[in-house]
């Protein structure tokens, strides 16, 4: 490959201009003509042809220039104002606190919008929000305009009455606790969920809803039916883990969203305050990282089927997938509904080295890395009563 260097100017101080190193033939080059004193370029009288020429390039890449705009606002005029009308129609909850930018996510998430981002821009250059928390009566594939309209109006009102889940309950107690409302039937909203229809988009496939419906107080309108109401309970739950970040857990504790939810419920099982819940996942996760067994009884009740009362050394000895003193890393599923505390606790472990916890006050646990501190607490837990 040829090198590129400049020759020293002459004596009147003409640079040469640029020589190839190696091109021996240079001076048969007919663009050069030499004398004894200097090189001079030849005008082969071309100047007006290559300005026209380079007018003819720009004037090329300004048409190429336009028609690449004019594409682009069609696509964005595409996204503000989608073609073919409004689609099925959807709740939306937007949860406390939820940002625009956040609102932008869900909406397109449940296809009501194609793009946040240009929702985003829509709403900086037009004006709207922020907006009310609640729910509300949208539809997939709607223009942005009308998507602005509906949510400046605020969430509908609801009057026919409240329904809430607690935090913590299984699958199987969340149908008990919703056929007890005189709105709806158990069998009818389990045959729901076995259906497999409504389903949640961090819902891994093969995986049951269990740890997936949102646990809160439900306003009821009067109109809901138990597919309705299930999935405003899932559209609930992944809206509030696409608040809290839930997107980027991979990155911001080394698990899948997924995974992240079988912590919180593990949390939600075993806090008792809320101060320390973000411990509680530090020491899950400490232990998941060294590779230790999680060692924690509730995952042997949601085994056995059953809350409270004593683990037997058989209860212990149980060949299941939940039993986590045999098994180490995480459990297969959720063993119950986490609450937006536990959430955010799973995905945001309080820094610390803990590996152990122990009860040491009705409500408050006392944590420790070692195992001899441990081992202390825990005698001072069994002689004030609060463990067995």
């Amino acid at each position: 490959m040829s090198e590129i260097f400049f020759d020293q100017d002459d004596e009147r101080g003409a640079s040469r201009g640029p020589v190839l190193a190696g091109d021996e033939g240079a001076d048969d080059d007919p663009a050069f003509l030499h004398d004894d004193e200097d090189v001079r370029y030849v005008d082969d009288g071309g100047g007006g042809g290559r300005v026209g020429r380079v007018l003819t390039v720009l004037g090329v890449v300004a048409i190429v220039g336009l028609i690449g705009a004019a594409l682009v606002g069609v696509w964005v005029q595409r996204q503000i104002n989608p073609p073919g009308g409004p689609g099925e129609e959807i709740v939306l909850v937007i949860p406390e606190g939820s940002s625009t930018t956040a609102i932008g996510q869900m909406l397109e998430a449940e296809g009501v919008i194609s793009d946040s981002q240009i929702f985003r821009f829509y709403l900086r250059f037009n004006g709207g929000g922020p907006f009310q928390a609640g729910e509300y009566q949208l539809a997939r594939n709607m223009g942005m305009g009308d998507v602005v309209e509906v949510l400046e109006r605020g969430p509908r009102a609801t009057v026919a009455g409240r329904l809430t889940v607690p935090e913590g309950l299984v699958l199987d107690e969340i149908v008990q606790v919703i056929g007890r409302d005189e709105a709806f039937d158990a069998d009818a909203f389990r045959e729901v969920i076995e259906a497999g229809e409504v389903r949640s988009r961090y819902q891994p496939d093969g995986k049951p809803l269990e740890g997936l419906l949102f646990p809160e107080t439900y306003t009821l309108d009067g109109r809901e039916d138990e597919a309705v109401l299930l999935r405003r309970m899932v559209a609930s739950f992944d809206a509030t883990l696409d608040e809290l970040g839930y997107a980027e857990a991979e990155q911001r504790v080394g698990l899948t969203p997924y995974e992240v939810v079988i912590v919180a419920s593990l949390i939600e099982a075993e806090a008792k305050a809320d101060e320390d819940r973000a411990k509680i996942s530090r020491v899950i996760h400490n232990r998941l990282e060294e590779g230790m067994t999680l060692g924690i009884d509730a995952t042997f009740y949601y085994a056995l089927g059953r809350r409270g009362g004593s683990l037997t050394q058989s209860d212990l000895a149980i060949d299941s997938p939940y039993n986590t003193r045999q098994n180490a890393g995480l459990v297969p599923t959720p063993i119950g509904a986490p609450g937006r505390a536990s959430l955010d606790a799973a995905l945001n472990p309080e820094d610390g080295p803990w590996l152990y916890y122990v009860l040491k006050d009705p409500r408050v646990h006392s944590f420790s890395e070692d195992y001899n501190d441990f081992l202390r607490d825990r005698r001072a837990a069994q002689e004030a009563g609060l463990i067995p």
